[in-house]
């Protein structure tokens, strides 16, 4: 013993070597202390690929099991313009009030357009994503057909696009539109049709490309026939000045060569008893889904007609076994959407 003592004393590298390991494990045993209750590197990893992919996170977080969720295009005009309630409120108060759809909230998606309308998104705890517009592009209301107008619906074409092309179905809402009821048993869930399209004024045959198409409401399956769809689409938006992108694919879907014959998309148009709307109004207060404030030109417009909707629907829901349900109809008027247009 005294003879390996004394070979370990008398030499230094020996030395340094024990105390290097008892140092090293003193580090270990610090960090293990220190670091023991951090959460596991994957969930770092996963917020750092959320900021990295803001739109991907924001799909994942609102949609279904099957992918499949549930957008909106707000601005700064839809969260302000008006008397209380604004275009915003009135949106979100119908899930509250309609039959079947308050669940349906957890799979809304905002998009928002400017800072003010995005702010308030987060604000009301809701599923929200904040997209770029070209500079001058968001902010007030876009007066329907005006440049701003057109060049804000072809950009929401282009980014309904890539969600499709990262694998998501959607049901697309303008904010304009009432969920009274769930409408998802109205729409076929299968993988046939590929498009499903709210019409102005249906014409009686849910296949016929004569119905006048409305891109206000609409459900889309991501295949590679509506990724096409929209691709195509998009691509027309500087040989169409004037046209609005609702113009536009209902040109492509009524040419000679439909989109039907060119990309095999198949198209539904939907029947305004269950997906009613300004222009042309539901026969069955019984049967609607939505209602749309189409054939409107203000967003102030909008929301006082939209309003007596909410009320006629508040009404109904509270005394529905007795109520007359034609009076409910006939006081859907329109007044301040008719007048908006002289």
């Amino acid at each position: 013993m005294n003879h390996n003592y004394h070979s370990l004393k008398d030499n230094p590298t020996h030395q340094i070597s024990i105390l290097l390991s008892l140092f090293l494990f003193s580090l270990l045993a610090v960090s293990f202390l220190i670091f023991s209750d951090t959460p596991p590197l994957s969930n770092e990893l996963t917020a750092a690929s959320n900021n990295n992919d803001p739109l991907g996170a924001a799909l994942a977080a609102a949609a279904t099991a099957d992918k499949t969720l549930i957008i909106a295009v707000v601005n700064k005009a839809y969260v302000e313009e008006g008397d209380w309630p604004t275009m915003l409120e009135l949106f979100l108060d119908a899930f509250w009030l309609g039959e079947g759809t308050r669940e349906l909230l957890d799979h809304l998606l905002l998009v928002a357009v400017d800072e003010i309308s995005y702010d308030r998104c987060k604000f009301l705890h809701l599923h929200c994503y904040r997209l770029r517009l070209p500079p001058a592009g968001d902010g007030e209301e876009k007066v329907f057909m005006s440049r701003e107008f057109i060049g804000m619906m072809w950009r929401r074409t282009e980014f309904l696009g890539d969600v499709l092309a990262r694998g998501y179905n959607f049901i697309f809402t303008d904010t304009d539109v009432l969920w009274l009821r769930n409408p998802f048993p109205r729409l076929t869930t299968t993988r046939t049709p590929d498009l499903q399209i709210s019409t102005d004024r249906f014409d009686g045959n849910q296949w016929s490309r004569s119905n006048p198409i409305n891109t206000g409401f609409y459900m889309v399956r991501s295949n590679d026939r509506t990724i096409s769809l929209f691709r195509s689409w998009y691509s027309l938006k500087d040989n169409s000045t004037g046209l609005k992108e609702q113009d536009v694919l209902q040109a492509m879907i009524r040419e000679g060569r439909s989109i039907r014959e060119r990309l095999g998309v198949r198209v539904r148009f939907l029947d305004t008893l269950y997906f009613s709307g300004f222009c042309q109004g539901s026969r069955d207060i019984r049967a609607i889904s939505t209602v749309h404030a189409n054939c409107c030109r203000t967003i102030i417009a909008k929301v006082a007609d939209l309003r007596v909707v909410v009320g006629l629907w508040k009404r109904f829901r509270s005394n529905a076994t007795s109520v007359d349900d034609s009076a409910v109809l006939a006081n859907m008027a329109h007044v301040a959407c008719a007048n908006s247009w002289k």
